[in-house]
């Protein structure tokens, strides 16, 4: 991809605007998972040691546009700026007033954050106006937040158009560089599971990466509606009969091994007595809640043989231990593999969490629905700005 890095220009002396995706869970002040703060780190330590003064935006949650943080303060960022400044070392006051008055003279090196960029008139609807006024606050604008690249506001996408320099900061290029990796020019053979509850929520992804693999495993819902088309009976398990044909077509064009054994119950509950079936051995008030051990097995061979790897999404309901067994041996198998693997989407991660394999996978992306996105062939507009004002630099 052809945009400008933040590594390729000479910080020192200017002031730096970095967009982040700091979108973390916070109840009552106390924040329950940091990661997407830790995964900003490098970007901002880029800038401090390069000498710039560092102004970091990002949203929190879904306030009201237009309405002050003191009327809706579980949006405010102030426990996001307490953990950037244990996790830095170093003071991050955050400030709620950079839009009436431009915040500086903190110095080289010095870090603040800017209140929730939501909250502002404008933000979501992409206004020039907001984002002439972002741009004006900085020398030089960095675009970090993969999370939220697929989405054209005035934080992620407008500033860009209207910056002195805009470029993309370490997190997001290296994101972009995994996913062009596996889908622009992949070591082969390749592979994609794609696991989730509807065929309709990953229709295009579907598609368009049955046409990039040489394999593709589906699971959960998902896998029911390829069952279907195949003849099988699946019982009372969640599946789309409208979508059949497409699956039907899909299975045409790309090899997509089906389960032959299964795990369901007669009920979907965390209590539910767990049965290992057949395909053929389906009954009609069955739920299929997960891949039986034969089906694992086989899978986890087709993944071994693998030279690239995307995962996105469990191949039954890991959440209930009884019907866990079939994602933790993709888990495995992905951790095992020697190539390149990366995964994305919030229900894959915690999985990886849950089967304690981080260290094992390339890359794991920050992004759920920039993933998804990018991965089904959309093209991301803050990606496409960026690669716009490098073309007319």
């Amino acid at each position: 991809m052809s945009f400008l890095r933040m590594d390729q220009i000479n910080l020192e002396g200017k002031r730096v605007l970095i967009r982040e995706d700091l979108n973390v869970p916070v109840n009552d002040g106390v924040i329950s998972n940091d990661t997407r703060i830790r995964a900003a780190l490098p970007s901002i330590e880029l800038a401090r040691s390069a000498g710039a003064e560092i102004l970091l935006m990002s949203h929190l949650g879904r306030p009201q546009e237009g309405i002050g943080i003191e009327q809706q303060s579980e949006f405010s960022l102030q426990a996001v700026a307490n953990r950037l400044a244990e996790l830095l070392g170093c003071e991050v006051p955050l400030n709620r007033d950079y839009l009436a008055h431009a915040p500086s003279g903190r110095g080289a090196a010095s870090v603040t954050l800017l209140e929730n960029v939501r909250i502002n008139v404008g933000e979501k609807a992409n206004d020039d106006t907001l984002a002439k006024r972002y741009a004006g606050l900085c020398d030089v604008f960095v675009m970090d937040a993969f999370g939220t690249a697929h989405r054209a506001q005035a934080s992620t996408h407008g500033v860009a158009k209207y910056a002195s320099i805009a470029c993309a900061g370490p997190l997001l290029a290296s994101e972009l560089d995994a996913l062009e990796r596996c889908l622009k020019n992949p070591e082969r053979p390749m592979l994609a599971i794609v696991g989730g509850a509807k065929v309709s929520s990953k229709l295009e992804v579907l598609k368009n990466l049955s046409s990039v693999v040489d394999q593709l495993i589906v699971g959960g819902g998902i896998a029911n509606t390829f069952l279907a088309a195949t003849g099988a009976n699946v019982g009372k398990s969640l599946y789309e009969p409208d979508l059949v044909a497409m699956a039907a077509d899909l299975m045409s064009k790309t090899t997509i091994p089906m389960p032959t054994d299964v795990i369901v119950a007669k009920e979907f509950s965390a209590s539910a007595l767990a049965s290992k079936k057949t395909v053929d051995e389906i009954e009609d008030d069955d739920m299929i809640l997960d891949i039986g051990p034969a089906t694992a097995m086989n899978f986890a061979q087709i993944i071994a043989n693998m030279k690239t790897l995307i995962w996105n999404g469990p191949v039954g309901v890991f959440e209930f231990e009884q019907f866990s067994a079939g994602t933790q041996a993709i888990a495995r198998a992905v951790a095992n593999n020697d190539g390149f693997s990366i995964a994305g989407g919030g229900e894959t991660i915690a999985a990886i969490d849950k089967y304690s394999i981080t260290q094992d996978v390339s890359y794991i992306s920050t992004g759920g629905g920039a993933f998804l996105e990018y991965v089904q062939g959309t093209i991301l507009p803050a990606v496409q700005i960026l690669e716009q004002r490098a073309k007319a630099s």
